[in-house]
């Protein structure tokens, strides 16, 4: 069967195939099934993002353009939280004007224009989903940052043969890697194209210490997870911990900051207690995840399907996503997972070699 090709990139069969990675019943996910997955990346990967693409302007209006969880001051508006999580970032990777550095799954490109502003550094942002890449030249452009960033089409686990080892002064990913097979292996080849002494700075989303996979319960979030946000296999924090130092990095610095005692949790945009939003602006972020949010979203999304402005399936992933935002906040709550362990690396300079 021939896949249809959408004008913005999505793939009619590649959406409608994205749930048969998974079981019907995640408490009946075993091995075989995240061998699959972990085996197939790109297509659990290109599944999901397939369904997001049609649905990213929604997306951005609810959540920005940076793709990711952050930590919360009281009273603290949604997109400060977003920029202030950059900059921290940022800044214990100790950027500096002129570095030349690559942002691993950039998304539409908010973070890499939020930190060329706040370190004045040169980013090139890599992504694998071409309607996304668009919206982030178009973004960039629109920021007159066209000189300072810009965006490549590629795979993470083919970095050195798309820039060439050696490359780059510093390298980020913000809850990006996750998404690939192994950990030493996306690891690995950030490695190799940082330069001698080059820093690598990273958000990981992690089972955190308190997960017990030979507990049922604790098994079956982790597959949530999984399931509504194209991960192939979620995967303990001391792995990621454990990669980073296999493949040659010194971890200078690491912390769970969703470990900090904040009055307001990083999940909170999860919950759909509008109550609970920290400005006027944040109703939309917050009321997006209520049970009338996801009414009129996903009501939207069906009908759409069904007259084709919406590949096949679509609905169906929307889902999923609905699975996915629940477990999210189950984690977060018991201190199951974190989408925010931070790691500072550094790459040995050449006599340390």
């Amino acid at each position: 069967m021939v896949s249809t090709q959408y004008a913005d990139g999505r793939q009619e069969k590649r959406v409608e195939n994205y749930t048969k990675f998974w079981q019907k019943d995640l408490g009946q996910e075993g091995d075989v099934d995240n061998q699959n997955r972990v085996e197939s990346y790109t297509d659990v990967v290109n599944g999901i993002q397939a369904t997001t693409t049609g649905a990213t302007e929604l997306y951005e209006y609810g959540w920005a353009q940076s793709f990711h969880f952050s930590r919360f001051y009281k009273g603290e508006a949604f997109a400060a939280s977003l920029a202030r999580h950059e900059h921290y970032l940022a800044a214990q990777m100790s950027l500096r004007p002129g570095m030349r550095v690559l942002d691993v799954g950039c998304g539409v490109g908010g973070p890499a224009r939020e930190i060329a502003r706040f370190a004045d550094v040169n980013i090139v942002g890599l992504n694998n989903n071409d309607f996304q890449i668009q919206r982030a030249r178009k973004y960039t452009k629109k920021a007159g940052l066209e000189d300072q960033v810009s965006f490549a089409k590629g795979d993470f686990m083919k970095l050195s043969e798309q820039f060439g080892e050696n490359s780059f002064d510093a390298v980020y990913a913000i809850e990006a890697t996750v998404h690939a097979p192994t950990w030493e292996g996306v690891y690995g080849e950030i490695m190799k194209v940082l330069k001698p002494g080059g820093v690598f700075g990273v958000y990981e989303w992690c089972m955190t210490d308190t997960w017990d996979p030979s507990i049922p319960a604790h098994k079956e979030l982790a597959h949530a997870i999984e399931f509504g946000n194209g991960i192939p296999e979620m995967r303990h924090l001391n792995k990621a911990r454990a990669a980073m130092t296999n493949v040659g990095f010194t971890i200078e610095h690491e912390e769970d900051l969703a470990e900090r005692p904040d009055e307001v949790p990083w999940y909170y945009p999860l919950e759909g207690d509008i109550l609970k939003a920290q400005t006027a602006w944040d109703y939309f972020t917050v009321w997006r995840m209520s049970w009338s949010g996801k009414l009129v979203s996903h009501t939207a999304i069906k009908l759409m399907e069904m007259v084709g402005l919406l590949p096949k399936g679509t609905h169906d992933v929307g889902e999923s996503l609905k699975v996915a935002a629940d477990a999210l906040v189950k984690g977060g709550q018991t201190k199951l997972f974190t989408p925010m362990y931070l790691a500072i690396c550094r790459k040995p300079a050449l006599s340390e070699s």
